[in-house]
């Protein structure tokens, strides 16, 4: 069953690696909704304050849930949805960006070849665009044209099975799909299985092909949602969104197999309350992740040790209902959460040393902001 309110934002923070440090990024947020309500919000991010500054706004794009970035940074791509959650199928819009005021033309839109599409993402090339559906429980992959347009869905499978949940896993929910950082294969994360997928990657033909072995366990009733690779490229981080938990897998790039080495809760050992996880984030240098939880409403923080494991540093307050996502900024000295039901988004600094995360001014009123992705 989705858990998504009627109005939900993603934010998209884009900064040079030359310019980290001098130029501030710009940041798109997408409002979840349909009609006029419906857009693409962009914005400037004061690297010195944590301030965000309005832009522009875009409106040719209907619920756009989540959104994905062209690694050259010309190209944006976003669900496009007129009826998000019904049983007919998204669509992916493509969009050039215009400078850097913010300002977007929208190429063309293409089917996601299913129902709830809810994660986007585009690999290393910038050749193909990989998308998971949730409510169908499939996943696709689309060609991206030389002009940043999309082409017909080049490849699509959908998951069978359940798990041991019966209300949230009766049938699979492909909740995410991240191409690997070799640009070898797409791994995506099913709620409903308690698998994590594994697809061998053709970047040239924008098509994806089952793998063998053909995915990894998570523990029973996980409900895995988002994964993160480490900045090393040897492990991989899955968010569980039903039991609260990280699980730490070792990446071997040679069969695009996963072993698991580590599950950490992501809770307090005293919470008896009901909580949902959602998203993850690594720093740039692969000291620290930070997690949400979602119900608990705070950012579990964790350092990552020389073999890849989590030791918790502590959990703190997200400042405000239901953290969504997070991004942190290519220097690494600042998160932003989003706190979806809460309607705001909440700007914090990384204490390089500790790992330890500080809140920096009042958090930004915005409406149900949802997803946020770091460009770097």
């Amino acid at each position: 069953m989705l858990r998504f309110p009627t109005l939900l934002m993603t934010l998209v923070i884009f900064s040079s690696p030359q310019f980290a440090q001098a130029k501030d990024p710009m940041v798109f947020i997408s409002a979840f909704a349909g009609g006029d309500q419906g857009a693409i919000h962009s914005f400037d991010f004061d690297l010195s304050t944590g301030s965000l500054k309005p832009l522009h706004r875009t409106t040719t794009v209907q619920n756009p849930f989540f959104l994905a970035l062209s690694p050259d940074k010309k190209f944006l791509y976003s669900i496009h949805a007129l009826k998000f959650g019904s049983k007919e199928a998204e669509e992916i819009a493509a969009f050039k960006l215009l400078g850097t005021d913010g300002k977007l033309e929208l190429l063309n839109k293409q089917s996601a070849r299913g129902s709830a599409a809810c994660y986007l993402h585009v690999d290393n090339p910038g050749k193909t665009v990989v998308v998971a559906n949730y409510s169908s429980g499939s996943v696709a992959s689309l060609p991206v044209k030389e002009d940043g347009s999309l082409g017909e869905a080049a490849s699509f499978f959908q998951h069978a099975g359940s798990s041991v949940n019966p209300a949230r896993q009766k049938e699979p929910h492909a909740h995410c799909i991240v191409v690997s950082p070799d640009n070898k294969y797409a791994f995506a994360a099913d709620l409903g299985l308690d698998q994590v997928l594994c697809y061998k990657l053709d970047s040239k033909q924008g098509k994806i092909t089952a793998n063998d072995p053909p995915f990894a366990r998570t523990p029973a009733g996980a409900g895995p949602r988002h994964l993160t690779f480490h900045p090393n490229g040897k492990k991989v981080y899955v968010i569980n969104e039903l039991l609260n938990s990280v699980t730490l897998f070792d990446y071997d790039s040679t069969k695009g197999s996963l072993r698991e080495e580590q599950t950490i809760s992501t809770l307090p050992g005293d919470f008896k309350g009901t909580s949902y996880c959602a998203d993850l984030k690594i720093t740039p240098d692969g000291k620290y992740l930070y997690g949400t939880n979602r119900g608990h409403d705070s950012i579990a923080c964790y350092s990552i040790g020389a073999d890849g494991k989590l030791t918790l540093v502590n959990i703190e307050p997200s400042l405000g209902k239901g953290p969504q996502n997070l991004a942190i900024t290519s220097n690494g000295e600042w998160l932003l959460c989003a706190n979806m039901p809460g309607k705001n988004v909440a700007i914090f600094r990384i204490d390089p040393k500790t790992g330890k995360i500080k809140p920096v001014g009042e958090p930004v009123s915005m409406p149900s902001p949802s997803c946020i992705m770091l460009v770097q």
